[in-house]
């Protein structure tokens, strides 16, 4: 028997599952979905271990430098201000980490609630959007939050308490050795490093601590992590599943603001009704037709996911056609964002 006669048959899985140009039974897509889980999974675990590395250094070497500070007088206090800007290099490291690792639970946390969600509870009803987000983030990744939301969370979780314990240390090495200065201006005097003065160097501190508070403070209400949310089931389960009334969350000018890359089609065809037919049975998108002179202009709201697929359909009907993809700013409707009066 060929291979031809073979698919023909019918089994016990048709209909066979169809999704951009893969032809699958619907076992081979969930096993497929399972392995891929399975690897999101395993790539956030291991960037969660780098996390916790991170961390542990700053500790260690804050817990190694304030013991040499005052293991004798006469070790200079800079030895903790170097401990800092080693702390800081080990925020970087970790806030470049977290936003890997954000990446990683972004796409299990997709796979979780638009996928063995729906199958475990009926009630739940997936997003028809959800596998194609994942697989624009296959493709061509985006992080889900911005460097300055990574640096202020790992800022308020771990490090401005290491910063708070470095600073309370900087300031007892020089306040109490070799004894407790007499005044204020002997203690900014005794701050000094080298040739640079001591108020120099204590208003550089106070600077730059304050710069740590600042990106703490202006981040902590845009950080919407995947694993916190449940952000692509629809709006009617959400509201079931939190009727604690509407929330507005703060999403300060650091953040990033992510939205899904929408385009509108603009098509100029002599076959307009051929080509919105195909349009609708393989994007599975609406046309507005406006009619012209000679021609006829349609409209289809898409994304860039399915861009190539309308090419495909629109050459099909009508080669000479012309096809004009716009940004667009923002949609509306069905198939895309809900719309609200928010």
């Amino acid at each position: 028997m060929s291979n031809e006669s073979f698919k023909d048959q019918p089994g016990p899985e048709d209909p066979i599952w169809t999704y951009q140009g893969y032809r699958l039974k619907p076992s081979e897509f969930v096993a497929a979905m399972a392995h891929q889980f399975r690897a999101e999974i395993q790539r956030a675990n291991v960037w969660r271990t780098r996390l916790d590395a991170t961390t542990n250094w700053a500790v260690v070497v804050t817990s190694a430098s304030i013991s040499i500070a005052f293991s004798q007088p006469n070790i200079h206090h800079g030895i903790i201000i170097l401990d800092a800007l080693l702390i800081t290099i080990f925020l970087f490291i970790e806030a470049r980490r977290y936003r890997y690792y954000e990446l990683w639970s972004y796409r299990a946390r997709l796979i979780e609630t638009d996928f063995f969600a729906p199958m475990l509870v009926p009630p739940f009803h997936s997003s028809p959007q959800w596998a194609e987000k994942l697989s624009e983030n296959l493709l061509s990744f985006t992080f889900p939050i911005s460097m300055w939301e990574a640096i202020g969370l790992r800022l308020r979780r771990n490090y401005l308490w290491i910063f708070f314990i470095t600073s309370i240390a900087w300031l007892a090495k020089y306040w109490l050795f070799p004894s407790p200065p007499p005044n204020l201006s002997d203690f900014i005097r005794r701050a000094a490093i080298g040739p640079v003065p001591g108020l120099i160097v204590v208003s550089l501190s106070i600077v730059y601590f304050g710069f740590l508070a600042l990106v703490a403070i202006f981040t902590l209400g845009t950080t919407h992590a995947p694993r916190d949310v449940l952000p692509h089931l629809n709006a009617d389960t959400m509201k079931s599943m939190y009727s604690s009334g509407k929330t507005k969350k703060r999403r300060a000018w650091l953040g990033l603001h992510h939205q899904r890359q929408q385009l509108l089609a603009i098509i100029i065809t002599e076959k307009p009704d051929a080509v919105a037919n195909r349009v609708l049975s393989e994007v599975g998108r609406g046309v507005t037709a406006v009619p012209g002179k000679g021609n006829t202009m349609l409209m289809c709201a898409l994304t860039t996911n399915e861009i190539t697929n309308l090419k495909v359909a629109v050459a099909k009907e009508d080669p000479q056609a012309f096809v004009n993809a716009l940004f667009a700013q923002e949609v509306l409707g069905r198939g895309f964002d809900p719309l609200s009066e928010e």
